[in-house]
């Protein structure tokens, strides 16, 4: 493990005074009593914010956090809902109530905040302590969106959790399995305060050992965890999680390469051509230390147009038709991401995902492309420009995106600005068109589509465009009140090819979650939401190289 990134002094300064120098002498012995199959090792080249599941918005916050905490239901890698604290439940059609029964062995993390004891159990009481907190406009936590649909909620007894929906909303369980709904137990909170961010005590199969901010955080195995696996083994496996911070991507690589990570997810510029071939396989001189997961991520990457802009170039549904069919998203993942990805030729929703539309709304035409071009300059007497806002991240894609739209007869402006600028202006309505990307907040495609509701128009909402239909408003609507699944996957697919024939986005491709995995690690896995699951992970001593013959 690389310790370059981080001053010895300061490193070891910070060790004494939080007493724990033994664990960090040096970061090759931070486990000096554990074996190398113990301890599984990641980088996240994003800081983490907080390790309070009431803050888990994003990747970084929550790949630590899906390791100390539990909801009522949680997903498996088929994104199909499972019992987690809650062992079942029941819905209530009429009334609109879910009532969660809990199991009755599910302790919080030993910790001095329960002192005298050094736990309890987890009750119904709880859940309604930590849904109060999402609603607690003091915590400002920004998943307090995810109890919009809750008329009430309490406990009915110590054991059974009951919640009220306002009305019927199918993706409701799936909400749930979000970490923001995780159990939190008051006394910890009470005795940390807002430092409860960087001392969670969850219930989850490992506990929190150590932070120190942009340098390292270390788990370690919950030995009193609930689950087990299909022999009755108690889970976790593994002894200890040890993520360290590098925020450079070619440096998280080279540390991969030299075994001191277990895995990298995602591909970087700066790595995919040595690791991938054009057509997305991995290199054979990788295959022999080295495996790849992938599967379909609940991703879309798109270019959106904000309608409200009074430019004709925005206002035409011919021009945006056009730049939909001038674009070959084929080659565009070929040549810029080695194959990995899906080219964004159907919906918004992502190909494959059920509601989606099964068949090519805008595959790359270029005459077609050129024609509603010349039909716009004939109509308004002008050559159409637009001017696509992004982040460098992004900018070799919008680079792609100028020059195919350009040989159709629309000129391209890049305008390259921070990340944070852009969220903000994005928000604001700033910008004539924007780079996005949408990632399933829930595992169902009505998520998508609640980006094109006019209820939703930002900032109070996802709706970026401001897009507006009331055709699409009332089928939304008539999506929420039917309980039958193969009617509302029908009805979204109307939405989505009725949204996209007024093309307020040019959905790039449906991305893929792709995973680099070192031979010993077993059992990791991957889903379409790329989330990171610990708690069935082995890992086995390196093999022996083969010698050549």
């Amino acid at each position: 493990m690389n310790c370059t990134h981080a001053p010895r002094i300061l490193l070891l300064a910070f060790a004494a005074l939080l007493g724990i120098l033994p664990l960090l002498t040096s970061c090759q012995d931070a486990f000096p009593e554990r074996p190398n199959t113990s301890v599984f090792r990641y980088n996240e080249s994003a800081s983490i914010s907080s390790l309070d599941p009431a803050f888990a918005r994003n990747p970084q916050n929550i790949w630590p956090t899906n390791q100390l905490f539990n909801g009522l239901v949680q997903l498996d890698d088929s994104l199909m809902i499972q019992p987690d604290l809650a062992h079942s439940w029941e819905y209530n059609d009429s009334s609109r109530v879910y009532r969660f029964f809990l199991r009755d062995d599910v302790s919080f993390h030993e910790n001095p905040a329960f002192a005298p004891q050094k736990t309890r159990k987890v009750t119904a009481h709880d859940f309604v302590y930590s849904f109060d907190r999402l609603n607690d406009p003091k915590i400002a936590s920004p998943g307090s969106w995810v109890l919009h649909q809750v008329a009430d909620y309490y406990a009915e007894s110590d054991l059974v959790f009951v919640i009220q929906l306002k009305q019927s909303f199918p993706p409701f369980l799936g909400i749930l399995s979000m970490r923001y709904c995780s159990v939190v137990p008051h006394e910890a909170i009470t005795y940390y305060g807002k430092d409860f961010r960087k001392n969670p005590v969850g219930t989850g199969p490992f506990h929190f050992k150590l932070w120190i901010e942009n340098t390292k955080l270390v788990l370690r195995k919950n030995p009193f965890y609930f689950e087990k696996d299909s022999t009755g083994v108690s889970l976790p496996y593994l002894e200890a999680v040890a993520i360290t911070f590098l925020p450079d991507k070619q440096s998280e690589f080279l540390e991969f390469s030299q075994g001191n990570l277990d895995f990298i997810s995602g591909i970087d510029q700066s790595y995919k051509d040595e690791l991938l071939t054009s057509s997305g396989a991995l290199r054979a001189k990788y295959k022999e230390s080295t495996y790849m997961l992938s599967i379909p991520f609940l991703n879309t990457e798109y270019i959106g147009f904000y309608l409200p802009n009074d430019q004709l170039e925005v206002q035409s549904i011919k021009l945006r038709q056009a730049a939909n069919y001038g674009i070959d998203r084929k080659k565009m993942i070929t040549y810029l991401r080695n194959g990995i990805g899906i080219p964004g030729t159907y919906g918004f929703i992502p190909h494959g995902m059920p509601g989606a539309v099964d068949h090519e709304l805008y595959p790359y035409d270029f005459k077609k492309s050129q024609a509603l071009v010349q039909e716009f300059i004939k109509e308004h007497n002008k050559a159409p420009k637009l001017t696509i806002s992004t982040n460098s991240q992004y900018l070799d894609i919008c680079e792609y995106i100028q020059t195919e739209l350009e040989k159709v007869g629309i000129e391209v402006a890049i305008d390259v600005m921070p990340p944070a600028t852009l969220r903000q202006l994005k928000n604001t309505g700033g910008l004539e068109l924007f780079r996005g990307s949408w990632v399933a907040d829930y595992p169902d495609a009505e998520n998508y589509l609640s980006l094109f509701i006019s209820d939703n128009f930002t900032p109070n909402g996802p709706n970026y465009t401001h897009f507006k239909d009331p055709v699409i408003d009332s089928l939304y609507t008539a999506a929420l009140q039917s309980s039958d699944l193969k009617s509302r996957l029908k009805i979204y697919q109307a939405m989505d090819a009725r949204i996209m024939e007024q093309a307020p986005v040019i959905p790039l491709y449906y991305d893929m979650a792709v995973r680099f995995v070192h031979q010993e690690v077993q059992g990791l896995g991957i889903n379409p939401q790329n989330f990171l699951f610990l708690k069935h992970v082995k890992k086995t001593a390196k093999s022996q190289t083969k010698e050549n013959e």
